[in-house]
């Protein structure tokens, strides 16, 4: 996974410039932050030649290698519990093969949608096959459900086996004293939440037992264009896990706002009301007479990665095995 620990990793910035480190029994005391030390590796780390750093690359070798050198250069000690540098963390890879249509039909209308220009989708599941077929459609709101802020998106709504449609972000509740303001007491006001997340969205919808789940892209409560999304049409990496992530939503993606449009005028509904609808705590799900088939042929492989971890040993006994 190579998911460098980013306290360490800071902690490497500051040091960068200096190959030893100095220490009072109570604290350590730290060199001034070299910028250009910073700048430079950051420049080597970013080179062609480390290949993007990718999980299961010479980029990644190379990556984890350096990392070791210079941890070691500024005084810090392996961190693993063996007494290694590195902690094994076995990935799987999986990356969609062809261009597969998402397909949804009310009766005999049909609409299909374009791999990666309409939408783009994949598994978290160790499968070489999965697939969706006629799943009926749910429109979800927000999918949030937030007992401190008194928020539930799906009202005893049973999404088994039915692909799910939710929007990205969190509920953007105004503010009751400056309307053009979000509200600070919910959702964070203007920063998001976990609720906002993707990953909080799928992660409901494997709870709720959906067998797809579609996130609507908008660029601004997003943060990043649809082109960021269509960067997952790459391989993509997850933990290796006894069961293959079987609890998974069995699809897992984004669709453009146009589409998402297209498929609720199929529906018979008006897309901005019902957007306007789920910024209400009364919004309940609605199922959208709709059905929506897709399927994905995968290419899986495993992908030995790893962590690096260092240490600092407290200079006080009473604390260096905390």
């Amino acid at each position: 996974m190579t998911r460098y620990n980013a306290s360490i990793l800071g902690l490497a910035a500051a040091l960068l410039g200096s190959s030893a480190f100095t220490s009072r029994a109570a604290e350590p005391t730290l060199p001034a932050i070299d910028g250009a030390a910073v700048l430079e590796h950051t420049k080597l780390l970013a080179s062609d030649a480390f290949e993007g750093r990718a999980p299961g690359t010479k980029g990644e070798e190379l990556t984890v290698a350096y990392l070791i050198d210079r941890l070691k250069a500024i005084g810090l000690q392996p961190g693993h519990p063996d007494g290694s540098w590195i902690q094994k963390v076995p990935l799987v890879g999986t990356t969609v093969k062809g261009s597969p249509a998402l397909t949804f039909r009310k009766g005999a209308e049909e609409r299909r949608l374009a791999w990666r220009d309409d939408y783009v989708a994949w598994t978290k599941r160790t499968r070489e096959r999965v697939a969706v077929d006629a799943a009926e459609v749910v429109f979800v709101g927000y999918g949030v459900q937030a007992q401190e802020f008194r928020w539930d998106d799906y009202k005893g709504v049973d999404l088994r086996g039915k692909t799910m449609v939710v929007l990205v972000g969190d509920p953007p509740l105004p503010d009751p004293k400056r309307p053009a303001d979000l509200d600070p007491a919910a959702f964070g006001g203007s920063a998001m939440t976990y609720y906002g997340r993707w990953t909080y969205k799928y992660e409901m919808g494997a709870k709720l037992g959906a067998a797809a789940v579609l996130i609507v892209h908008e660029t601004e409560p997003a943060g990043y264009p649809f082109a960021v999304v269509q960067g997952k049409t790459a391989e993509q990496f997850d933990l290796e896990t006894k069961d293959g992530n079987a609890g998974r939503a069995a699809v897992e993606g984004w669709i453009t706002l146009d589409q998402a449009k297209a498929l609720f005028a199929m529906a018979g509904q008006d897309w901005g009301a019902l957007k306007q609808r789920a910024v209400t705590r009364e919004f309940a799900p609605v199922s959208l007479g709709v059905t929506a088939s897709v399927a994905l042929d995968n290419t899986i492989r495993q992908v030995p990665s790893a962590n690096v971890a260092a240490k600092i040993e407290s200079g006080d006994p009473a604390l260096r095995d905390e």
